[in-house]
C-alpha cells in the first residue's frame, strides 16, 4: 500500500509544474517548465547522494549531542548513495519517500523566483536543499531526532508532529522561497511611481493552473498518506479518511480564497483561488490522517483565507514579487497546518501540551531553517548570480536561456520595461 501511495506523488510535480507555468508570461512557459524537470532530476540526485544519509529513519544510525544529561539525536548517519539500505524493509519506503518529497520541496521556490532566476543558481540552489537542508529537518521530526524526542524528553505526547510534510516539506519550501524573492528582488515594472504601488502582472494560462490543481489533489493524496502509514504508524485503513480530509481542505480553502477574492475586488479570482486549493492540501498535510472532517473543513478555510490577505501584504507592505504565491501557499499556510494540528487533530498519544511540541517545531522552521536557507542561498547568489540580465528579462527566459519560445509566434512586448 505504502508502495503505490509514494508512486503517485509525481502527480503533485506535475501539478506544481503546470500552475507555476500558467502563472507566469507566456515568454517565460518553457523555461519555467524546464527549470522544473531540471530541479527535479538535480534534487533526486541530490538527495540519493547523501541526503537520505543524513535525513536516515527512526531506529537508524544517528549521530547524536549531548547536553547536560540529555542526548539529542540531530542527523543521521547512513551511509551514502544508499548503501546498505534494506529495499525490501522500512529503509527503502523512506528513501523512495524521501528522494520524491525532496523533489516536491525543491520546486516550490520556482515560483517566487519565475521570470527572473537564471537555470543554473536554481540547479545549485537545489543540490544543497534536496541535498542537506530538507534531510536535516526530517531528520529531525522523522528520523528520531530531537523534535520528536520533545515528546519522550518533557512529557509532550508523540512530540512534534508532521504527519504529511506541512513543515518538512512545504514551509521548509516556501521560507526557501521567501529567501530567493528576498535576494532576487521584484520583476522589472512591478514596482514604479513614488509610492511603489505593485502593478497587476497576469499570468498567461490559468486552464493550466486550474488543471495543476487536480493533478496536485492525486499527489497529495499519496504525500499525506504515505507518511503517515510510515512516520506515526496510522492503519491503511485510513487511506480513506486522509482523502476525504485533503479534498474537504482543498475544497473549503478555495472557496475561502473565492470569497475572499469575491469580497475585496467585486469577483472571486481564479488564480488566487487556485493558489488557495494548493493551500489547503499543503495545510492538511499536517495532519490529514488524524484530522475530523469537521476539523479538515476549519483548516481548509482559514488556509484559503490566508492566501490572499499574506500574498497583499507581502507585495503591498514589504515589497517581495512572488508570481507563484509559493511563500503563502506553501510557507503561511504550512505553518498555520502545523499548529493547528496542536489543537484540532486527534493524534495518538497526545496529551494537553501537543500545541506546545507543534510551536517548539514551528520556531525551529523560523529561527533556524529560515536563516540556513537564506545565509546558504545568500552565498549562493554571490559566487553564481541568481538574477537574469535586463536584456535577458526583456526577451524573456524562454529565448535568453532556451534560444527558443514557447510559442513560436511570441512577440516580445517593451512597455512593461519603460520604467524601472
Amino acid at each position: 500500500m505504502t508502495s503505490f501511495l509514494i508512486l503517485l506523488i509525481p502527480f503533485a510535480f506535475a501539478g506544481l509544474a503546470l500552475m507555476n507555468a500558467g502563472l507566469v508570461r507566456s515568454r517565460n512557459a518553457a523555461h519555467t517548465l524546464m527549470t522544473t524537470l531540471t530541479v527535479a532530476a538535480v534534487a533526486v540526485l541530490a538527495y540519493v547522494a547523501c541526503g537520505f544519509a543524513w535525513q536516515g529513519f527512526s531506529g537508524g544510525e544517528a549521530y547524536g549531542l549531548t547536553v547536560g544529561k540529555q542526548t539529542w539525536n540531530w542527523i543521521g548517519a547512513e551511509r551514502f548513495l544508499l548503501r546498505g539500505v534494506d529495499f525490501d524493509g522500512v529503509g527503502g519506503l523512506a528513501a523512495g519517500f524521501g528522494m520524491f518529497t525532496a523533489a516536491l520541496a525543491a520546486m516550490i521556490p520556482l515560483g517566487a523566483g519565475a521570470e527572473r532566476w537564471r537555470l543554473g543558481p536554481a540547479a545549485a540552489s537545489t543540490a544543497v536543499l534536496a541535498g542537506f537542508t530538507v534531510p536535516l529537518i526530517a531528520h529531525w521530526t522523522w528520523g528520531g531526532g530531537f523534535l520528536a524526542q520533545f515528546g519522550k524528553m518533557y512529557g509532550l505526547g508523540p512530540g512534534f508532529v508532521d504527519a504529511g510534510g506541512a513543515g518538512v516539506l512545504q514551509t521548509t519550501g516556501g521560507l526557501t522561497a521567501l529567501s530567493v524573492a528576498w535576494l532576487l528582488g521584484p520583476r522589472r515594472g512591478k514596482y514604479s511611481g513614488q509610492d511603489r504601488m505593485p502593478a497587476a502582472i497576469p499570468g498567461h494560462n490559468v486552464v493550466f493552473v486550474l488543471f495543476g490543481c487536480l493533478m496536485a489533489l492525486i499527489g497529495w493524496f499519496g504525500i499525506n498518506a504515505a507518511a503517515a502509514i510510515l512516520f506515526y504508524g496510522a492503519s491503511p485503513g485510513r487511506v480513506v479518511l486522509v482523502a476525504i480530509n485533503t479534498t474537504l481542505a482543498a475544497g473549503s480553502a478555495l472557496l475561502g480564497s473565492a470569497l475572499v477574492t469575491r469580497t475585496r475586488f467585486g469577483k472571486p479570482d481564479a488564480s488566487l483561488a487556485a493558489n488557495g486549493w494548493t493551500a489547503g492540501l499543503v495545510a492538511s498535510s499536517a495532519a490529514a490522517a488524524f484530522f475530523p472532517p469537521a476539523a479538515a473543513i476549519i483548516v481548509g478555510l482559514v488556509a484559503g483565507a490566508l492566501v490572499p490577505i499574506s500574498i497583499e501584504i507581502l507585495e503591498l507592505r514589504l515589497f517581495l514579487d512572488d508570481p507563484g504565491g509559493a511563500i503563502s501557499v506553501h510557507g503561511i499556510a504550512g505553518l498555520w497546518g502545523l499548529l493547528a494540528a496542536g489543537f484540532l487533530a486527534r493524534l495518538p498519544g497526545a496529551g494537553d501540551g501537543q500545541w506546545l511540541a507543534q510551536l517548539a517545531g514551528i520556531a525551529t522552521l523560523l529561527g533556524c531553517i529560515l536563516p540556513l536557507t537564506y545565509g546558504i542561498n545568500a552565498i549562493l547568489n554571490r559566487f553564481l548570480p541568481f538574477r537574469v540580465s535586463l536584456d535577458g528579462e526583456r526577451q524573456g527566459m524562454d529565448l535568453h536561456e532556451l534560444g527558443a519560445n514557447a510559442y513560436p509566434e511570441l512577440v516580445t512586448h517593451l512597455e512593461d520595461f519603460t520604467q524601472r
